[in-house]
């Protein structure tokens, strides 16, 4: 399925807590609006019934991530993507899809705990949200399968691997580590 038009990111950075240590936080890693766009791009490539095409993406760091977790879904910690889906009034007709809220350092930690490149696992947090924008969810075992099964092929699509498949150096880690 292919759609005529790019979606439309409205790219937000604010990465306050970073400021002094953008060397230490791999804000060198940050993807550029174009990575964004092109993966909200596949996500909405496989959802051609979907006429909304907007969205806001905001990088954060720990301390809003925490705050936004904390006030929406009761867990005090930052955590590695939130997604806010918009539902338009009766009548009204935006094209509005929601706003993604991505934690910097959290993605950058896990990227290095799962041996996974930070532009890698940016481009699965920013297809997993925005599956999430579409209505997606991975409560349920059945609904879970089919969330990561999409992920997956839409990662395929842009030359990304199998975002669950354990990578060579994470194994690596895993043997290395005592036992409890």
């Amino acid at each position: 399925m292919t759609r005529d038009m790019q979606p439309v990111v409205d790219l937000q950075i604010a990465l306050g807590s970073y400021q002094n240590n953008s060397q230490d936080n791999h804000q060198d890693a940050l993807p550029t609006a174009a990575e964004l766009t092109h993966w909200v791009a596949e996500t909405l490539a496989r959802h051609a019934d979907e006429s909304r095409d907007e969205l806001t993406i905001r990088l954060v760091d720990d301390d809003e991530s925490r705050a936004l977790n904390r006030d929406y879904r009761g867990k005090d910690a930052p955590t590695n993507v939130l997604s806010f889906p918009f539902e338009p009034p009766p009548g009204v007709d935006l094209a509005l899809l929601g706003d993604l809220v991505i934690c910097h350092g959290v993605v950058v930690r896990e990227a290095a705990e799962q041996g996974k490149s930070v532009a890698d696992h940016y481009a699965h947090m920013i297809v997993h949200g925005t599956l999430h924008l579409l209505g997606y969810d991975h409560i349920e075992d059945g609904e879970a399968e089919e969330m990561e099964r999409l992920e997956r092929e839409i990662l395929a699509a842009t030359g990304i691997s199998d975002p669950y498949a354990p990578s060579q150096s994470a194994l690596d880690n895993e043997e290395t580590r005592p036992d409890a």
